[in-house]
């Protein structure tokens, strides 16, 4: 076992599709697969049997006795280290919103192109989440035209060098990169994204990103 390889956990009931998923991961001198699972209730099986926990998990959404989305919101609770990247056949507005507000770092359609997928896990184990322009224009359309979402920032909520980091992590740069332009250290980078998880009681970077767009704070590059 390779200790410095992303380790992923495929979910999907369709074999042939997840064993050309593995199959093609495998190939990947960074990636290594633990396990598969043929749905939501074998995977959390596997989690609770298995000493070694997956950094990433790839999940369907439509699947039997327990549901990608079911599955999502068990492992957000008990595994809330480990990523969820959605992949599955439905690309409409609801099923994306929905899976991002449950826990999803990341969303792919499985027509998606294998180096769209291998560069989607490599920029959530990096980054701790990924979306796509197509994502980012969906949670935009979908969250900010509903006004009752909306949160009224009192004054100074969020400090000015907080709404920059925020900003930026919009923007999907790492941790250094943000260190860099902001001429911070990666360690108060990181302070500044703790805080802003506490205050804005966001579970996650993803939430982060849902957040700024609600309060239209993120300035994203389309």
């Amino acid at each position: 076992m390779n200790d410095l390889a992303i380790k992923i956990v495929l979910v999907d009931d369709e074999i042939l599709f997840r064993k050309g998923i593995s199959f093609l991961l495998q190939r990947e001198e960074n990636i290594e697969v633990l396990f598969e699972a043929s749905n939501g209730e074998e995977l959390i099986s596997n989690l609770n049997n298995n000493q070694t926990k997956p950094d990433i998990i790839i999940m369907d959404l439509k699947m039997p006795v327990l549901n990608g989305v079911e599955a999502t919101k068990v492992i957000r609770k008990f595994f809330p280290d480990i990523k969820i990247i959605a992949l599955t056949s439905y690309d409409t507005k609801s099923f994306v919103i929905n899976m991002i507000q449950v826990g999803a770092v990341a969303y792919l359609v499985k027509n998606t192109t294998p180096a769209d997928l291998i560069n989607t896990i490599n920029e959530v184990a990096k980054k701790g989440f990924f979306y796509n322009e197509k994502i980012l224009k969906t949670i935009q359309d979908t969250i900010l035209p509903s006004k009752n979402s909306k949160i009224n920032l009192e004054s100074g909520f969020l400090s000015p060098r907080e709404i920059e980091v925020l900003q930026l992590i919009c923007n999907q740069k790492t941790t250094a990169e943000i260190a860099e332009e902001l001429f911070l250290s990666p360690r108060t980078v990181e302070g500044h994204r703790n805080n802003l998880l506490l205050k804005t009681e966001s579970r996650n970077i993803a939430g982060l990103v849902v957040y700024a767009i609600q309060n239209e704070i993120a300035i994203l590059t389309l």
